[in-house]
């Protein structure tokens, strides 16, 4: 395939016919619009959980996408650890398979990132797909820390292989989908701390 159409990893599908496809679908129509700020409103009478899932897993596809066409720039050599400009350096801890921070290069950490992700949204407890099947408790918490992790992904892309993208002509791209996130992660995590009882602990910074 062309690299426009590679992706990082396999990409998350939404079953066609289900709620969930028509929210994306809702979704898609209102940024072909152009507006973003309207395109991540919760639309009237909808179920927040499953909005943020929707929107969860399409951005998940979207950096998927992004960092997949510059895989060939962040290399070990290139990116020996990941980061976002000498302030922001990022350690990899997922809570179970490694439990204590570890420093490693960009391409290890994205790899371990996106795979964790991937694990989440294919866990049926979290991520239910079907109609009916209610959403746990914890949710929004575990929604919270993916989208951090997502945006770190971006960040990094920015800081690190911005030539590269102005180089396959997907700066538009890149910054549309950005801006989306953006917004998305506003509006919504407003929305979300509106929901959250205060005695609820974010998760720790990883």
């Amino acid at each position: 395939g062309s690299r426009s159409s590679k992706t990082f990893k396999p990409k998350k599908n939404i079953p066609e016919g289900s709620h969930q496809y028509e929210l994306l679908k809702h979704a898609e129509a209102t940024l072909g619009s152009g507006n973003l700020r309207m395109a991540v409103m919760l639309p009237e009478g909808e179920d927040l959980n499953e909005w943020v899932a929707v929107n969860t897993v399409d951005f998940f596809n979207q950096i998927n996408m992004l960092y997949g066409t510059i895989t060939d720039f962040c290399t070990e050599e290139s990116c020996p650890v990941m980061s976002a400009g000498p302030k922001y350096e990022y350690h990899w801890a997922d809570g179970t398979n490694i439990k204590k921070p570890i420093k490693c290069s960009a391409p290890k950490y994205i790899d371990y990132l996106m795979t964790w992700v991937q694990d989440q949204l294919d866990d049926e407890t979290l991520f239910p797909s079907k109609i009916g099947v209610p959403f746990p408790k914890n949710f929004m918490s575990v929604a919270k820390t993916i989208l951090k992790r997502l945006f770190r992904v971006y960040a990094h892309i920015y800081h690190q292989h911005f030539d590269p993208v102005i180089q396959l002509q997907e700066e538009a791209h890149l910054n549309t989908s950005f801006k989306h996130f953006i917004f998305f992660v506003q509006v919504i995590l407003n929305l979300i701390l509106s929901i959250i009882p205060k005695r609820e602990k974010c998760p720790k910074e990883r």
